[in-house]
């Protein structure tokens, strides 16, 4: 044994585990809309739960990955905790998979014809050449994405095989034989290292192949190996834990919680099957016979598929304890508090879902600042102290989901690699400050509502008339911004053009006739000062949406705002040019009978 040896085996290590963080990346990132969907389409059925947790897991190569976003989801409150249970134990199932996959090792060297395919030294350069053809050469929608999935997979059996070849080598060392008999000696030895060794790498398939690798040897018995695989479960799902536990709500954590109490039955389970059996004769064909990559794998998996349906009927119970350890607290105030929850960093694996969340925050931001806009207008005919309040409240909660949406999209921004995820999170930088600047224009608005009451006189009923019309047409532009936004609806985008350049007309044609009403004395200059500057904020909200409108159309079609604009406003466009007259002919045409009325 040399330290070249040495070196190789970890060398291997490491193009292993690079291999599999590299494919289990590209997964997660290129499966994060379905596995949104997959989901939540999660039922009260625990075994349909738990044949989604094992398809899920058997997808993104983690059942870390599947656990996490599972306890994400259940703090989001789009699914249950009853309903992650079955998820948590297909989970544990689906991370199987890494290991029988790992077992294509065990193929005969002497194989020939489409066997020889499956052999990891044929896989390997199969897939590196597969991945940097897709990255370098073709141009192909997800093209890098699928590359690196592809790379990641061939560099994770190029690992394989050095490490094989590594262990070849140490198996011939004294020291090495040493080892793996005091594995035999010593169950609890054998079990700790397993949970020691899976903790650190955080992965218990990664842990699974290098034990797999070892079996190259020829020196590990049945007898070395059946408590280390049950160390694993404990030690990889002390990671998961860690990870449900950090920055997230009670509901988050209880996932976490109960996956560790699912492994530990799983542990006791797995032992006091293997030593029972051992005792009354059944395992003595195998107890003292090596064990190959694939026996490792067989192991692992029934391990785990046999405590999951031992274990599947008795799901209440964990839910109990989950709930008993980790009991509810007091409910807050904050009546978004739970849409504030689903922006949770355990969602990053996966953009899609870290997305929607950031998508129904936005919209509920939208809602609560046009329904401020709604009550401060109401505010200019009749002033109500309470409204302004509810008006201040809200506008503190808008401010609150802002400042966590900037922070949580910052944060995201550093994992988001795909060009249809980047659009979205460009066009949310945009729409949030649009958002929060709509409901401090809300403030603004009842701020001047107030001054008007406090004069005394208020404004004459043919100004408070002219203003309905413009609240009117102001309505007509949120309406199609929401759904703009709500739909990605690229009509109603459009539409919001031709209404705001409306907007504009109308405000500077109230702002004349307010110059009128004032040198007639109908009220105070106090007053009219106040009932500009709410025609500036009624100007501002339109231009306010006419930006959202844009973000959604940019998000579509890459292209500048501004170039956009200019051709609706140049005159070419003939769809532009109906909608503006005929929004200028409904809402000019109320005016203008209002004035026939004076």
């Amino acid at each position: 044994m040399s330290i070249t040896d040495i070196l190789s085996l970890f060398g291997g290590l490491a193009l292993f585990l690079y291999g599999m963080r590299l494919m289990g990346d590209g997964l997660k990132e290129g499966s994060s809309g379905t596995l949104k969907k997959v989901m939540e389409s999660v039922t009260n059925n625990p075994f349909k739960a738990f044949l989604l947790g094992l398809g899920v897991t058997a997808l993104i190569q983690s059942s870390t990955a599947t656990i996490v976003i599972t306890s994400g989801l259940v703090a989001a409150g789009i699914i249950t905790l009853r309903q992650s249970l079955g998820i948590i134990v297909g989970a544990n199932v689906g991370t199987t998979v890494t290991g029988q996959i790992i077992r294509l090792l065990d193929l005969d060297s002497s194989a020939v014809g489409w066997l020889n395919l499956f052999k990891p030294s044929t896989l390997a350069p199969i897939a590196l050449i597969i991945g940097i053809v897709l990255i370098m050469g073709l141009k192909v929608r997800n093209g890098r994405m699928i590359g690196n999935i592809a790379i990641g997979f061939g560099i994770l059996f190029t690992g394989l095989i050095n490490m094989t070849t590594a262990v070849d080598t140490l198996s011939e060392s004294g020291a090495f034989e040493v080892l793996l008999n005091s594995l035999s000696g010593n169950p609890f030895m054998g079990y700790t290292v397993g949970a020691v060794v899976s903790f650190i790498l955080q992965s218990s398939s990664a842990t699974i192949g290098i034990l797999q690798a070892f079996s190259a040897s020829g020196h590990l018995t049945f007898k070395a190996v059946y408590a280390v695989i049950a160390g694993v479960f404990l030690g990889d799902c002390l990671t998961t834990a860690i990870v449900c536990w950090i920055g997230t709500e009670t509901a988050a954590k209880r996932v976490g919680l109960i996956n560790v109490l699912f492994n530990l039955c799983k542990t006791v389970l797995s032992l006091a099957a293997v030593l029972l059996l051992h005792r009354f004769g059944f395992l003595d064909g195998i107890w003292e016979r090596t064990v190959d990559s694939g026996g490792i794998a067989n192991t692992n998996t029934l391990y785990n598929l046999g405590s999951a349906l031992v274990l599947l009927p008795f799901l209440g119970l964990f839910e109990k304890a989950g709930k008993h350890f980790l009991p509810e607290k007091p409910k807050t105030v904050n009546p978004y508090q739970e849409k504030l929850d689903a922006l949770n960093p355990v969602f990053f694996d996966s953009p899609a879902l870290a997305l929607r969340s950031c998508y129904d925050l936005l919209l509920t931001m939208f809602t609560t600042a046009r329904e401020n806009v709604e009550r401060s207008f109401a505010l200019v005919r009749k002033y109500d102290p309470q409204v302004v309040k509810d008006i201040d409240r809200d506008e503190e909660y808008v401010d609150q989901m802002a400042d966590r949406l900037s922070n949580y999209l910052a944060q995201l921004s550093g994992v988001v690699k795909a060009d249809y995820h980047v659009a979205i999170m460009n066009q949310y930088f945009k729409d949030f400050v649009e958002f929060e600047r709509l409901s401090d224009l809300a403030v603004d608005i009842a701020e001047e509502a107030e001054d008007i009451s406090l004069d005394g006189n208020g404004l004459p009923e043919i100004i408070l008339q002219e203003l309905d019309v413009l609240h009117d047409l102001l309505e007509e532009v949120m309406d199609n911004t929401y759904e703009a936004f709500r739909s990605r609806d690229l009509d109603a985008a459009a539409r919001i053009e031709p209404l705001e350049e409306v907007v504009d007309n109308m405000v500077i044609s109230m702002k004349e006739h307010h110059l009128k009403h004032l040198a007639d004395g109908k009220y105070t200059v106090y007053s009219g000062t106040a009932y500009v500057n709410i025609l500036g904020f009624a100007e501002r909200i339109s231009d306010m949406c006419s930006n959202i409108g844009l973000a959604t159309v940019a998000r579509v079609k890459p292209i500048e705002d501004h170039e956009y604009e200019m051709n609706l406003l140049s005159g070419r466009n003939e769809e532009f040019n109906e909608q503006y007259a005929e929004a200028r002919k409904k809402y000019f045409g109320k005016l203008h009978t209002l004035e026939d009325k004076e």
